[in-house]
Formats: C-alpha cells, sequence, structure tokens
C-alpha cells in the first residue's frame, strides 16, 4: 500500500477510472489502521481527474463571449461592487476606489 502521488497519476482518463475503482474496492477490504493512506489516494485520484476536466474546459472557453461561472476570474468582494466608469462620472471620483490602488496596497 505504497502512497499514490499526484505526478505519476498525470495519464490517460481510463486507466485513472479503473484505479478509482480499485482503490474503492481496497477501501472496503481494509481494517482500520491502512485507510487513511488508501483515502489519500483516493482523494488524489479523484483531484488529478477535476483538474484534468477544469483544464479541457478552460481551453474550450478560452475566447468565447459566455463562460462557466468557475471560469470567471476569482475577484474580492470589493472588486466585484466597483463602480462602473458611468457611475463614476456622476457620482465624482471621490466616491469611487482606485482598483489599482488597492491592489498595491495588499
Amino acid at each position: 500500500l505504497a502512497k499514490i502521488k499526484a505526478g505519476d497519476l498525470l495519464s490517460k482518463k481510463e486507466e485513472l477510472l479503473k484505479q478509482l475503482e480499485d482503490l474503492k474496492v481496497e477501501l472496503w477490504q481494509l481494517c482500520i489502521t491502512k485507510v487513511t493512506v488508501v483515502c489519500k489516494s483516493f482523494a488524489c485520484v479523484l483531484t488529478i481527474i477535476k483538474q484534468t476536466q477544469k483544464e479541457k474546459l478552460r481551453k474550450f472557453y478560452k475566447g468565447k463571449k459566455y463562460k462557466l461561472l468557475d471560469m470567471w476570474p476569482k475577484k474580492t468582494h470589493a472588486m466585484e461592487n466597483l463602480k462602473t466608469k458611468k457611475q463614476q462620472q456622476v457620482c465624482g471620483q471621490d466616491m469611487s476606489i482606485d482598483v489599482n490602488k488597492a491592489q498595491t496596497e495588499k
């Protein structure tokens, strides 16, 4: 029961799914002392599968007008709620937050 490394798992999807099924069977047959090793290997395989799926989705949606919510850039709450340029012109510059200044302060 050697621990599985993530770098070794970057292979074909069929192999990953087969290994996932093997780990499921092995997990049910084990005694409690060795469960953590298999659970971590199980999680590692699932992580690699999810990463490859997201990578394929990123390639597919690159340059498209509409994207999935997972593909949107990650922003802070303050950056999401910034005023648009039109709102800034109406309210005045003193009411808005400068994005570049907010990022450099972090």
